[in-house]
């Protein structure tokens, strides 16, 4: 439940999608540095795609990568499909993706009480809730470009941290499984 309960966390998620989103306008930023006439010929393509001619596309592309700021702003619009005004998303979507998201999070540890009973199934639970909180931390950096073992050590402690308190409040009151 921990897992699900800290995939679930608005805060956690807002600050993932708000990450994901930082780090794609930066690799673009980066190309548009590196390349800039690749990302001219990127621009003309999309907007041939949309129905421009051919000398429309390139004078549109022109135009806009005469002002960097313009340039990158329409870059990451029309290839990452970010609007960097609203970076975070609506809050229908925040709410639709915490559902899945705390879900999803929620049946990992208690997929071993399904098969089995007593320590067997604690142990495993407390596994596949490692294993499972590593790995949405390690899956992150694909996104986020920082270091796997970084991201899925903290994601690992930020989760343990609040099954103890989990497990330690049910101590006090006297529940167990």
């Amino acid at each position: 439940m921990y897992l699900a309960v800290f995939l679930g966390r608005d805060y956690g998620l807002h600050t993932l999608i708000f990450c994901l989103l930082k780090h794609g306008i930066r690799i673009e930023s980066d190309e548009l540095e590196a390349d800039i006439r690749g990302e001219t010929e990127e621009l003309e393509l999309i907007y041939r795609a949309k129905g421009l001619s051919e000398e429309e596309a390139k004078s549109t592309a022109r135009h806009l990568m005469a002002d960097k700021s313009k340039a990158l702003d329409t870059l990451v619009r029309e290839e990452l499909g970010i609007d960097p005004a609203e970076l975070g998303g609506s809050a229908w979507q925040a709410a639709f993706t915490s559902l899945i998201l705390f879900s999803v999070g929620a049946i990992i540890p208690v997929l071993p009480f399904f098969f089995w009973q007593g320590t067997i199934a604690v142990l495993l639970s407390v596994a596949f809730g490692t294993c499972g909180l590593f790995g949405v931390g390690a899956a992150i950096t694909i996104f986020t470009g920082r270091p796997v073992l970084i991201s899925g050590g903290r994601q690992l402690l930020l989760g343990l941290a609040a099954a103890g308190i989990t497990f330690g409040i049910g101590r006090l009151l006297g529940t167990m499984l």
